[in-house]
């Protein structure tokens, strides 16, 4: 059978893209679910989540077990089960059929985003890593921008059900097309299985693999807790949904930029705490902007303008944060056998911060009657990643310290 030929490292992204277009096509199915099974606003914001839940609770098996299983098969499987998962939800009638089933959704994602890091590394020349490692960082803003943009006018046009068949085959084309056109797995994991407590030890026992992850938590919860529920937000202000969906694509592809500049200052010897805070200062800010009452006597356009602009930079500036912790995360990994398993600790920190910050959200939305003290969920993470950035930095200064000493003698 005759594949299209493309480079292995970008087929790998591919790879991501479709397993991140089943994440971005949940929100602008909202509206749409709410009226066809009763999908509360608690309900949204835990099928928002529970596509984490695997990430959550399996993070770091699935690391631990990736290399063993072959990197590729792995990926493969993941799409595979994704592709399973989203045709069966076509046919759901209630809430928890498609909650259980958002789950193994979940499952299906982290097998398929899980061993990318370690794919890249092993595809592409050294001299290309942080600019590659920052491209795959634009898989989830671009897979989740595809969907808000693709997904309101075809659930218009057909509904929900065939939103959900469309992606499941996509994912199944993607599964087989990367079976048939990345190269084997190498075959060393039987000595890598073997290896595996150590492999957990030592990745537990350094800090590098612990400061990603947490990072990665506090980023990731606010992004996904905004981006994933401003086509609701905007429903509930009467915008049209032919304006919502494209306004909403456009905040989660801006965060594309960020990703993809943070490899490409990375290359240029920028460094990566530097690129940290000002990520996660600017969607401190951003998220005050954007959500504060803050804005009452000023034109009601005016104010939508300004407040959607902060959303951008929050999410175009936010941007730098993921593909600086791609990078770190094969950086900081305490050696290359243990580079799946730091990744896999901080998918699993990742999916824990966003499994909870959607719900947090919705449940800060609830109880206030609105949207306008989102921005202490948002600007909390944010402090927070300031103060891990703080702790990178020093970190990285204690390595760069050590290796000039090294160089020295």
């Amino acid at each position: 059978m005759t594949v299209p030929r493309v480079q292995p490292a970008f087929l790998v992204v591919l790879g991501g893209i479709s397993a991140a277009l089943h994440v971005g096509k949940l929100p602008p199915a909202l509206p749409v679910l709410g009226q066809a099974l009763g999908v509360s606003l608690m309900q949204a914001g835990f099928l928002l989540s529970l596509v984490q839940l695997a990430g959550m609770t399996l993070g770091l098996a699935v690391g631990l077990a990736a290399d063993s299983l072959g990197l590729k098969r792995t990926m493969v499987a993941g799409l595979a089960v994704l592709s399973m998962a989203s045709i069966a939800g076509g046919w759901a009638r209630d809430p928890q059929t498609l909650m259980l089933l958002r789950a193994i959704e979940g499952l299906g994602f982290l097998l398929a985003s899980m061993p990318a890091p370690s794919l890249i590394r092993r595809l592409v020349d050294p001299a290309r890593m942080n600019t590659t490692l920052g491209l795959w960082g634009a898989y989830m803003p671009f897979g989740t921008a595809l969907a808000l943009l693709c997904g309101p006018l075809l659930i218009l046009w057909a509904g929900w059900q065939v939103w959900w068949w469309l992606l499941g085959a996509a994912s199944s084309a993607m599964a087989l097309w990367l079976w048939l056109a990345l190269p084997p797995d190498r075959g060393h994991g039987t000595a890598i299985a073997q290896g595996w407590f150590e492999r957990l030890q030592r990745t537990l026992s350094s800090p590098g693999p612990w400061l990603v992850a947490l990072t990665f938590a506090v980023y990731s919860s606010q992004w996904l807790a905004v981006i994933g529920f401003l086509p609701s937000m905007y429903a509930q202000a009467g915008v049209s949904t032919l304006i919502a969906g494209p306004a909403t694509a456009m905040a989660a592809a801006v965060n594309m930029g960020g990703n993809i500049a943070s490899g490409r200052l990375l290359q240029r010897g920028f460094r990566a705490e530097r690129l940290l805070y000002t990520g996660f200062v600017v969607m401190g800010l951003g998220g005050i902007v954007a959500f504060a009452p803050i804005w009452s006597g000023v034109d009601p356009r005016l104010a939508a303008g300004l407040r959607y602009g902060a959303v951008l930079m929050f999410s175009l500036v936010g941007g730098l944060v993921p593909g600086t912790l791609f990078s770190m995360a094969v950086r900081l990994a305490p050696g290359e056998r243990t580079i799946s398993t730091t990744v896999g600790w901080m998918q699993q920190w990742s999916a824990l911060g966003q499994f909870a910050g959607p719900p947090l959200v919705a449940w800060v939305a609830t109880r206030a009657g609105g949207w306008q003290w989102s921005w202490v969920v948002t600007g909390g993470c944010a402090v927070a990643g300031i103060a891990l950035a703080c702790v990178v930095g020093a970190l990285l200064r204690s390595e760069r310290r050590g290796d000039a000493r090294e160089v020295a003698t």
